[in-house]
């Protein structure tokens, strides 16, 4: 698949570049509220481990507020505060984190927010424009009856036009919603009329199962066309899985590379190694691989190499001896109650060696570390037929 990324200006998140030609970031948000600053840290910690590089903390009060210098000087990911209906929180905020957080659906009236331009600009953050499907302005509802993709869109617009009359551009814009249709049609309306960088997201997606199902359709599909610069894959679970979904997401659609990337086989009649528990096992042994390894676990060597030759590396089941193949080509065979700790020792040593081509420079340029971005030509016009939205 070919894609092609949206030309969008870029903004600077602490030391996270968004838009442009940027890498497609990863971001979450922490669940204990601030005043809990053990709680809080330990989640952040968490997520950078798991590879998140942007996190988002709710700031209902002015409790939180007073916690964030805590948190910040103990914290090396960018942090950007949650900010709802009193926008002299964003003004304290503004004093201490990389980036603040409005909704123009419920922070009052236009002064408020002049305001809380002024105090991003005085710190050199920039500011996220977050539109949401169950906060949209009064007269927009009463426009459209009830939220829908163009009333999303026409919030948008109406707020970053606002913003860029008075000179602002340092913004970057969401505009989520529950149901992915609306959340798609939203943003590809918006992407049509206006080039500030997207944070894309499905809020309120569900479950750890189904939020990842309706994340990876509504996202893929933004993704796929080039739409997007930053994105959440919102849950009720961790949020450490939600990092996980959001870089399974990415590498899916061949746009980011980061840790081990497991190809396993649906189970049958001809399987004689237990797939499904090797499979999960190898994901949580790998977990702490964060070089882009692609592994393969195939239950039985009828089509074993055949079928993996796109892995780096990978095994194949037999009766009572399996096979380990590199590059599609055999390289040991092993007896089957040693095949997991054989596989997670070459991955480990082939993580090893990229690591030791990284820092000697003989890695490709487009591999910075154990992170990459792909980003090649997309051919042909896009399916996607929505009229662009006539604002005044």
């Amino acid at each position: 698949m070919h894609i092609t990324r949206r030309k969008t200006r870029q903004v600077l998140v602490g030391g996270v570049k968004i838009g442009g030609d940027a890498p497609i970031s990863v971001q979450s948000m922490t669940i204990p509220h601030p005043r809990d600053v053990v709680g809080t840290l330990e989640q952040i910690h968490q997520l950078e481990a798991a590879g998140c590089e942007l996190i988002r903390l709710a700031v209902p009060d002015m409790e939180a507020v007073d916690a964030l210098p805590k948190i910040k000087a103990q914290t090396t990911v960018p942090l950007i505060a949650d900010i709802h209906f009193d926008h002299r929180l964003a003004l304290k905020a503004a004093e201490v984190v990389d980036c603040v957080r409005i909704n123009p659906g419920n922070i009052g009236p236009w002064w408020k927010t002049e305001e809380v331009i002024k105090a991003v600009n005085d710190n050199g953050i920039p500011l996220r424009v977050g539109v949401n499907g169950g906060s949209l302005e009064k007269h927009l509802l009463d426009k459209y009856g009830y939220p829908t993709a163009e009333a999303l869109a026409e919030s948008a617009l109406n707020a970053v036009h606002a913003l860029e009359d008075v000179g602002f551009t340092n913004m970057k814009v969401s505009l989520k919603a529950s149901d992915v249709h609306m959340a798609i049609d939203a943003y590809w309306l918006f992407a049509q009329q206006s080039n500030a960088p997207l944070h894309i997201g499905i809020t309120e997606a569900g479950t750890a199962a189904t939020g990842a199902v309706k994340s990876a359709i509504g996202l893929g599909w933004l993704l796929s066309q080039g739409i997007g610069d930053t994105l959440r894959v919102s849950l009720a679970a961790d949020p450490v899985e939600e990092v996980k979904v959001g870089f399974e997401i990415l590498k899916s659609l061949e746009l980011r590379h980061r840790g081990v990337n497991v190809i396993a086989c649906p189970t049958c009649g001809r399987v004689e190694i237990d797939v499904v528990k090797m499979a999960n096992e190898l994901e949580h042994r790998l977990a702490h691989i964060t070089n882009p390894i692609t592994v393969s676990v195939l239950g039985c060597v009828v089509n074993g190499i055949g079928e993996g030759k796109e892995a780096d590396i990978g095994i194949a089941g037999g009766e009572g001896v399996g096979i380990v193949f590199k590059k599609g080509k055999l390289y040991k065979r092993v007896p089957s109650e040693e095949l997991m700790d054989t596989l997670i020792e070459e991955v480990e040593a082939m993580a090893k060696e990229q690591d030791a081509e990284n820092a000697g420079g003989v890695a490709s340029s487009s591999l910075t570390g154990p992170l990459e971005e792909v980003v090649v030509a997309r051919s042909g016009p896009s399916s996607r037929e929505i009229p662009v939205l006539p604002l005044k």
